[in-house]
């Protein structure tokens, strides 16, 4: 992203933003998380590029924040929105200080805990899953035989 609104680079705007250790200077967007997004969030905004500079101006405007406190896979925007992104280096990039700049790759968009209650609690949630996937898994195994 890196602040396509920007003019000129300068000593008083930094084209990264802090998020716990990482600076995150780009942004990407995965096809499954536009989708989900598309779907569980906001229908209105159809491109990567849109939703991209939509999760900027959240994480400049410190919206983002880290679902629990060792977490560093999940994260609530606006304490609604549960996302799981991750973090990879930006090769040959650095801050003033030397520090390596990162991109968050947006994984996908998990929902508003506000309408889906389940994310409330997101190791019970996981677990459920795994169980009810399992769960499917035998049933169709039983039929196959």
């Amino acid at each position: 992203m890196r602040d396509k609104g920007m003019e000129r680079w300068s000593t008083y705007e930094p084209f990264f933003v802090t998020l716990g250790d990482k600076r995150v200077a780009d942004i990407v967007i995965t096809h499954h998380a536009k989708t989900r997004y598309n779907d569980r969030i906001h229908s209105d905004i159809h491109s990567i590029d849109g939703i991209a500079a939509w999760m900027w101006e959240c994480l400049k405007q410190g919206r983002i924040a880290p679902y629990y406190r060792n977490e560093k896979d999940v994260y609530l925007i606006d304490e609604d929105l549960v996302v799981v992104a991750e973090f990879a280096e930006i090769e040959g990039e650095t801050d003033i200080s030397g520090n390596p700049l990162h991109k968050m790759i947006i994984v996908t968009f998990l929902g508003k805990m506000s309408e889906t209650i389940e994310l409330r609690d997101l190791k019970s949630y996981y677990s459920w899953l795994r169980h009810s996937r399992r769960m499917t898994l035998i049933k169709n195994t039983r039929k196959r035989k």
